[in-house]
């Protein structure tokens, strides 16, 4: 039991460095030194208060020693850096596409191992995430696109940027997804007549696995040509979860049945199973065989190894690495001919993960894998008497499906109502035919069995598609406080605890019902919302765009909808999580402010998402996104309305402007202005220096503002001298991405504004920002300040941020 303990420890101290802001020194680690000789001395004390001293420091040993082992990880990782005076720069390096290249709208993403870097004085990761534009990718000589590959070495000229990601609440860390996978800058290649390839493989078997899985997919798509779910097969194979068409994941998020598609602790486990009981079955055949080895040990063997072949052909992802090692346990276990208890085989996967990768317990991945093997243990392992394979079948689907709902709101504020019956015509199709029909099919003589596979999934596909379409299959909410999931957790584990007094469903444990309302706080406890009159603004980091949420007691209204991406938008990545998380179930009002990608690249997916009032926009009618609302108006000076004591107003464009075809998107953009008695913010859009002086001729009274969200993200063609003066921002906001192209904000801008004596804030810098209206004053915050972690980017100089601001009105 001490041991288990002092394994829970090392996991929980190495979790623990994961909450910290700054990154401990490592000489710290030398107070271990003084609880090891404080425990040599009590260690031949007899005293009952002592021995339980020793026992204390001992766990409080172990807790430090995973403290300072992820902090010595942390150290070694984050050693290898960009320094910020070779981000940007055109540099050329020689190195070898370490993974398979993932496609997108634009062109290829891969990860690169840097081996040798052209410039001398040039110090440049090891490990990089890059991207080959098309319109980078074409030879200056034959005009043809070269065919990128998993092992290739190349000669190239890239353009590199420090790890940074979008910052906000409720949202993923990709800073946080970069340092776990040993990612340490990124960026795109320069197009040049000097990039060409060196060598069409490298041989090492860390590129030779991830040429063969390209190849797989490669003649799975030969295979099944244009058929729908073949991206579903390659992941079934491969791993690579990017060939999966966007459609396809949200049928698979919304029927809960989205951790089929990665290859885990179900599938890894059910290759090695099927390999074990295959070979026991052959070997204890054979007397030969028998004399030299027993079954057991060379089943044994053999379900490992087709466990690491699976999971080295999946790419070795971090799930897969999981359910290796809890594998090798269970299989040491057996080896040794000892039963293992299975607490004793989830113990010690757990530290065998922490040791391997301290990062694992910040991926959610981590604890619904863990949770779900937990809950199988609890409701299945140490019961009293037999039960037929169907009620226990059932009995540890209920378990998942009940006993995953906290993690499943903490972690992304939603859980799918028709998970347990997708999961349970889904587990057994993929899980014992679609998985070894794609594993047979990758032998290329096999081709049969990846048709029949698809055959079969088409018809599965049927009925997830079907299910998927019922109304409110998805139960979603905003993100519960954190002691809310653990008491939730704590009666959820009372309910399904085992027992044998009285009968019936609740039979057992006594009031084992009580259980039921331990999950109510999760459920019932509202997040806070502005009082009447006040007013709440949430600038998103969407990077280059733009999103603003506006609230008051009882309405939301969203300004803008912030870009597209390669393959996803900031509607479904950033703006529909945040809304979820804050408990925002509905927008009252959508501005649209023109068509700039920028500004409408979200709007459609968020329009999907959650459910919107009324559109307002300066879109054409035949646009889709105008297409898409129920109900779309044209914005227009004049317009205006008041919701719980907070007044809105249009100021721009005229109703005559949107028939000016000389126009363009950005001199119609809409203007609003929003008035609390606490303080008021002027939203502009992307105006430039011309629909500025139209304002100052026309509206020069209302541009006066507390907040400014600076016009045109800080463009020398916009934030003209005479606006600045007039609007007079206590404030002022640049929405902008880290290292943009069009280099936003500008120095000038920048320096009229800090002339002005304006408090000047950037996105990519504060990450999220919120301002809140209230109480005759007006404060602001930063996300990146609040949720500070290690790993998060740091900037050498901030000149112009000034956060926590608490300014009377």
């Amino acid at each position: 039991m001490l041991l288990k303990l002092n394994i829970l420890a090392f996991v929980l101290g190495a979790g623990l460095l994961q909450q910290q802001p700054e990154l401990p020194e490592i000489k710290l680690c030398g107070s271990l030194m003084l609880i090891g000789i404080t425990i040599a001395f009590l260690r031949r004390c007899q005293l009952p208060i002592l021995i339980a001293v020793k026992n204390i420091l001992v766990w409080g040993f172990f807790l430090g020693l995973g403290f300072f082992w992820a902090t010595a990880f942390a150290h070694w990782r984050l050693a290898d850096f960009l320094p910020p005076d070779w981000e940007q720069r055109d540099i050329q390096v020689i190195g070898v596409i370490a993974t398979l290249p993932h496609s997108h709208d634009h062109g290829f993403r891969f990860q690169f191992n840097v081996e040798q870097v052209m410039h001398e004085s040039a110090k440049i990761p090891k490990r990089i995430s890059l991207s080959w534009y098309k319109n980078s990718l074409l030879n200056d000589h034959d005009k043809t696109r070269p065919v990128i590959k998993a092992g290739q070495r190349w000669q190239l000229w890239v353009r590199l940027k420090q790890p940074h990601g979008n910052a906000n609440p409720h949202g993923s860390d990709y800073e946080a997804w970069l340092l776990e996978r040993n990612i340490r800058a990124t960026g795109y290649i320069r197009t040049s007549a000097d990039n060409r390839l060196l060598q069409s493989m490298v041989n090492l078997p860390s590129y030779w696995i991830e040429y063969i899985r390209g190849e797989i997919q490669y003649r799975f798509s030969k295979v099944l040509a244009d058929r729908p779910y073949a991206g579903v097969l390659k992941t079934l194979a491969t791993g690579d979860q990017y060939v999966i068409p966007r459609d396809q994941w949200q049928v698979f998020a919304r029927t809960g049945t989205i951790h089929l598609m990665a290859i885990s602790g179900l599938h890894i486990t059910l290759v090695s199973s099927l390999v074990f009981a295959a070979v026991f079955r052959l070997w204890s055949a054979s007397a030969y065989l028998l004399l030299r080895m027993p079954a057991q040990r060379a089943a044994v063997i053999a379900g490992l190894l087709a466990a690491l072949v699976y999971a080295l052909l999946s790419g070795f992802a971090i799930p897969a690495q999981r359910s290796l090692y809890m594998l090798s346990v269970v299989a040491i276990a057996i080896w040794r001919g000892q039963m293992t208890a299975p607490l004793n085989v989830l113990i010690w996967a757990l530290f065998w993960v922490i040791l391997f990768d301290p990062w694992a317990t910040i991926s959610p991945g981590f604890w619904l894998s863990f949770g779900a093997i937990a809950l199988i243990m609890l409701v299945s392992a140490g019961r009293i008497g037999s039960s037929h394979w169907f009620g226990s079948w059932v009995r540890v689907q209920w378990a998942i499906t009940v006993g995953l709902v906290p993690l499943l709101l903490a972690l992304f504020q939603q859980v799918s109502l028709i998970s347990p019956i997708a999961n349970a015509l889904s587990i057994p199709l993929i899980s014992f035919i679609l998985v070894p029909l794609a594993l047979v099919a990758v032998i290329p003589w096999f081709d049969s069995a990846l048709l029949a596979g698809h055959e079969v999934l088409s018809m599965l596909m049927v009925v997830l598609n079907w299910l998927s379409l019922f109304p409110h299959v998805v139960w979603e909410q905003h993100a519960p406080p954190l002691w809310t999931i653990i008491v939730a957790i704590l009666g959820i584990v009372w309910m399904l605890l085992p027992g044998s007094l009285g009968s019936g469903f609740f039979a057992g444990f006594p009031a084992r019902w009580l259980g039921v309302f331990a999950c109510l706080p999760m459920l019932v406890l509202q997040p806070p919302k502005p009082g009447n009159g006040e007013l709440w603004l949430t600038v998103l980091d969407v990077g280059q765009g733009l999103a603003v949420l506006a609230r008051t007691t009882n309405h939301a209204l969203l300004f803008d909808t912030g870009p597209r991406f390669s393959n996803a938008d900031s509607g479904a990545r950033i703006i529909a999580p945040y809304l979820r998380g804050e408990g925002i179930r509905q927008l009252d009002v959508l501005i649209v402010s023109h068509a700039d990608i920028d500004h409408s690249g979200g709007a459609l997916s968020l329009m999907t998402a959650i459910p919107v009032g009324t559109l307002v926009t300066s879109l054409d009618d035949h646009h889709p996104i105008h297409q898409a609302a129920l109900h779309g108006v044209k914005c227009h000076a004049g317009q205006s309305w008041q919701w719980d004591d907070v007044d809105f107003e249009m100021l721009h464009p005229l109703a005559d402007d949107h028939r000016n075809s000389s126009n363009s998107t950005n001199a119609n953009s809409c203007v609003l202005k929003i008035s609390s008695r606490h303080g008021n913010v002027l939203l502009p859009s992307d105006i430039g220096s011309r629909n500025e002086a139209a304002l100052l001729a026309r509206a020069a009274d209302k541009l006066p503002a507390t907040v400014l969200i600076a016009p045109h993200h800080g463009s020398n063609t916009s934030s003209t001298k005479n606006f600045i003066e007039k609007v007079n921002p206590s404030l002022t906001i640049f929405t902008v991405g880290y290292h943009n192209r069009h280099r936003h904000p500008r120095e000038k801008v920048i320096a009229r504004y800090r002339n002005q004596g304006s408090k000047l804030l950037r996105s990519d810098r504060e990450g999220a920002i919120t301002v809140l209206f209230a109480n005759n004053r007006w404060s602001v915050s930063s996300w990146r300040k609040m949720y500070r972690r290690y790993w998060q980017h740091r900037f050498n100089e901030m000149p112009y941020s000034n956060l926590s601001l608490s300014i009377d009105t």
